[in-house]
């Protein structure tokens, strides 16, 4: 079927539209729990910091455009985000408060341009522990009354905290738990007195109780937190009817005077209820009316006489006075009972006067230990005062003049007649050593009368002594220093302790102890510390010693000081040579050094001193001084020059080294040095030449050497020797020894050789002489009656082929020798240089002569 004009063009139309339409961009839902998308319910915990990125938009657009984000608030609302439009970024710009908006609603939106996609989101804000437990209707105070049973419900305290979960769940403790008489509910807040506990008004009327609210915790940027809010609780406590009447101002005096009119009033007592809280009301009476001389005021407690004293025919009469509570009807009523004294006085016409026991008395005389204890009463002191007066002019006082602080006198205010009590206030101050008599001067006087009657009583105390004081060291420490050549029983250092006590209580013994004590003894009595008898000081051993010293009474009262003894040192060791002749080599341009070392303890005594106090020629060694490093003459550079300064041509070298300390007086010893020397180039040609002069002075490295060598021929005959044991085992034959005779070479060069060392070693003496040196006077090495060695035999002369063999055989050296030149006349024991220097050339013919017997041997 044809289709007509009107649908070809409807179909051409929808053509062009598609081909024109532009599709809205939309965004992506990820749903929950992402961050990435349409915010579809997303949320954020409040705790989120400021500026944290904390969701991205996410969105397409169907044509592939270009695509910006977009949100929005309510503008009655916080804009609480802000996003990045080409990225979708969103970052939180504003604080989250949950408990203040758990809710946010935005409109996001989304655009390509042309077309604007919006969508309403709302962000849940959930909770963190941010909020603090707050109380609720405070403050606090109660009233309980005093008897309230125990384990009684009194109060119940109530926190809120707006967080939720365990953040907002509140738990109630007590601040002081063991100290308080109250317990706290840990869920409901319930307070309560403990079982066992009571309220007393009498001893507190209020109680104050800090209560603890705590909730249970939580998370709190990223960090577990628990808030606590505190809040005190005021207990006031309500009196309850249940003490007696208390009176006042007890004991009670009355005194009716002569010329008092009946109807006076004389006292009043005074009652209070026990009951602070509510006081009920005091009724009074007497119950002894007295034969109607005395009555009192039911009300006021005033007690009246009612007849002339005149009447009066005793001087003390003795009143009972009975308080009664006033209590609401059907109420028991509480009772108290106090004893009224009255005396009746006569007009002022007496002084105070003092009593001893004998009668009146103005000098009171006590002998007493010092240093009573505080508080303590003089009891020795029988004084007492009176005033044979009556009423007010009876009324004085006492008070002690002399030196204040010491003692005080009870009473300070008396009414007619009093027992004086004086007590001890000051105990230091009573002190023998400071003075041994105290003096005071006892006064009373009246206090309401014109007339101001008074009398003194003189009080003399004579102080004893006791042992109160410790022996004390005139220092905490004393220092001492001796020479260690020092001999026994030679003094260290006076120590002085002083006891000002008297008697046996001041004499001070003295002993030392400690572990540096045994080199020493004390006297007992004066203090002087000396050292044993058998005791010989080694400031090398042992420089300081360090013990106490201990002052002691008859008591055992003592003191301790530390006492601190160096031992001063004494240049009593010379310097001593590894050995007094020694044999070293030395390579061009390196020094070599020569060390000698001093047993003394301090410097300078062991500080050493190198010089070189022979040599021949003088010209060619330079030594330092301090550290013993021997050097050639920077002129001498190679073994050419060393050559062309030797006189004769020969390469002898030996040098006579000092050592010598700074000790006063010094000492000083000397060790024969003989030196071989050589140069790099030529040590390296022959490698056993150059192993033999690298070990000349060290010989146990060769020893060593040849001991490995020895050692690996030992293992190797082992094996071979096991090996041909085993394979002849395995083939049940017993094969026959071989053995290799070898011909031992001629010995004739190795003579030669030995003969040439032997030449060579002679010439080398002659060029080192010993002469005389003057003796050392400081010097402590001597030997005295030393011999003469006997004079060692001359040398053959070396063969014509020496020279030969020499050069094919050995490295070429400077050496030299120790040998003594052989001479004609033998030197006498006046011409030698010292007994050192015999006994030295003595020691190196020996050892000479030992390796010519050695070489003869082996040839």
């Amino acid at each position: 079927m044809r289709r007509g004009p009107p649908v070809a063009l409807v179909l051409g139309l929808l053509r062009i539209y598609l081909a024109q339409a532009n599709f809205a961009p939309h965004f992506f839902d990820n749903g929950v729990g992402s961050t990435n998308g349409n915010m579809a319910l997303f949320s954020l915990p409040e705790d989120t910091p400021v500026g944290s990125h904390v969701y991205t938009l996410n969105g397409t657009d169907p044509e592939g455009d270009p695509i910006s984000y977009h949100i929005s608030f309510d503008p009655s609302t916080r804009s609480v985000f802000s996003v990045d439009p080409n990225f979708g970024n969103i970052t939180l710009v504003e604080e989250l408060d949950r408990e203040r908006e758990d809710e946010i609603e935005a409109i996001i939106s989304i655009s390509d341009g042309l077309n604007l996609v919006a969508e309403k989101v709302v962000i849940l804000v959930t909770d963190a522990n941010d909020e603090v437990p707050r109380f609720i209707q405070e403050p606090y105070i109660i009233r309980v009354p005093e008897n309230i049973p125990a384990g009684s419900s009194i109060f119940k305290v109530h926190a809120e905290d707006k967080d939720t979960g365990s953040g907002g769940s509140v738990t109630y403790s007590l601040q002081n738990l063991h100290s308080s008489k109250f317990s706290m509910d840990r869920h409901s807040g319930v307070l309560r007195l403990q079982a066992g506990a009571t309220l007393d008004y009498e001893k507190s009327r209020a109680h104050y109780i800090t209560v603890i609210a705590k909730d249970g915790g939580g998370r709190l940027r990223g960090a577990d937190m628990v808030f606590s809010a505190t809040t005190t609780v005021t207990i006031n406590v309500e009196d309850v009817q249940d003490t007696a009447p208390i009176f006042v101002g007890t004991p009670y005096y009355g005194y009716v005077y002569e010329d008092t009119l009946p109807g006076s009033e004389v006292l009043t007592v005074v009652a209070i209820d026990g009951d602070r809280g509510k006081p009920n009301h005091i009724l009074y009476r007497l119950l002894n009316e007295s034969d109607g001389i005395f009555e009192i005021n039911e009300t006021s407690g005033a007690i009246s006489v009612l007849q002339s004293p005149a009447q009066l025919r005793r001087e003390v009469y003795e009143l009972h006075v009975q308080v009664t509570e006033v209590n609401s009807p059907g109420s028991p009523a509480a009772q108290a009972t106090v004893p009224v004294t009255i005396r009746i006085v006569d007009l002022n016409n007496h002084p105070p006067t003092f009593y001893g026991e004998s009668g009146p008395q103005n000098k009171f005389e006590l002998s007493m230990f010092e240093h009573p204890p505080q508080g303590e009463i003089l009891r020795g002191l029988k004084i007492t005062v009176n005033d044979s007066d009556q009423g007010a002019n009876a009324k004085f006082n006492l008070r002690l003049v002399g030196p204040g602080g010491i003692f005080r006198v009870v009473p300070q205010t008396v009414l007619n007649e009093a027992q004086v009590t004086i007590i001890v206030e000051n105990s230091a101050a009573i002190d023998f050593e400071k003075s041994k008599l105290l003096t005071f001067k006892l006064l009373a006087i009246e206090v309401n009368t014109p007339e101001k009657f008074s009398s003194t009583a003189d009080i003399v105390i004579q102080l004893l002594d006791t042992n109160d004081n410790v022996p004390k060291f005139t220092s905490h420490y004393y220092i001492a220093r001796i020479p260690e050549n020092a001999p026994g029983g030679s003094n260290v250092v006076a120590v002085t302790a002083v006891d000002p006590d008297t008697g046996p209580w001041g004499k001070v013994q003295y002993s030392i102890y400690g572990t540096g004590s045994d080199l020493f003894l004390i006297h007992p009595s004066t203090g002087l510390i000396y050292t044993q008898p058998w005791a010989s000081l080694d400031a090398e051993g042992t420089s300081r010693y360090n013990f106490y010293v201990k002052a002691e009474d008859m008591d055992g009262r003592y003191s301790l000081a530390e006492v601190f003894v160096t031992l001063l040192d004494v240049n009593d060791h010379y310097p001593q040579f590894v050995q007094s002749v020694q044999e070293k080599t030395m390579v061009l341009g390196t020094p070599l050094k020569i060390e000698a070392t001093d047993q003394d303890a301090e410097e300078p005594n062991n500080l050493v001193d190198y010089s070189i106090t022979r040599a021949e020629p003088v010209n060619v060694f330079d030594i330092d001084a301090q550290t013993g490093e021997i050097r050639l003459k920077n002129s001498i550079r190679s073994l050419e020059a060393l050559h062309n300064i030797t006189p004769s041509g020969d390469y002898s070298w030996s040098l006579q080294v000092q050592a010598k300390d700074r000790g006063s007086p010094s000492f000083s010893t000397t060790a024969l040095l003989k030196i071989d020397i050589t140069d790099t180039e030529r040590l390296s040609r022959g490698s056993m030449a150059a192993f033999l002069i690298q070990t000349k002075d060290n010989p146990m490295k060769a020893v060593g050497v040849l001991a490995g060598v020895m050692a690996i021929v030992v293992a190797i005959t082992v094996l071979i020797s096991t090996a041909t044991f085993w394979r002849n085992k395995k083939s049940n034959k017993v094969l026959p020894v071989r053995r290799v005779l070898r011909r031992r070479p001629s010995p004739a060069p190795h003579t030669v050789r030995i003969e040439w060392l032997k030449f060579r070693r002679a010439k080398a003496a002659t060029k080192f002489i010993l002469k005389e040196d003057p003796p050392n006077e400081n010097c402590n090495n001597s030997r005295v009656g030393v011999k003469v060695p006997p004079r060692a035999p001359a040398l053959p002369p070396p063969p014509k082929m020496a020279s030969t063999m020499v050069a094919q055989q050995t490295v070429p050296t400077v050496s030299g020798s120790l040998t003594p030149q052989p001479s004609s006349q033998l030197p006498t024991p006046k011409t030698l240089g010292g007994p050192v220097q015999s006994s030295l050339v003595s020691e190196l013919k020996q050892k000479f002569e030992k390796k010519s017997l050695d070489n003869k041997a082996y040839v």
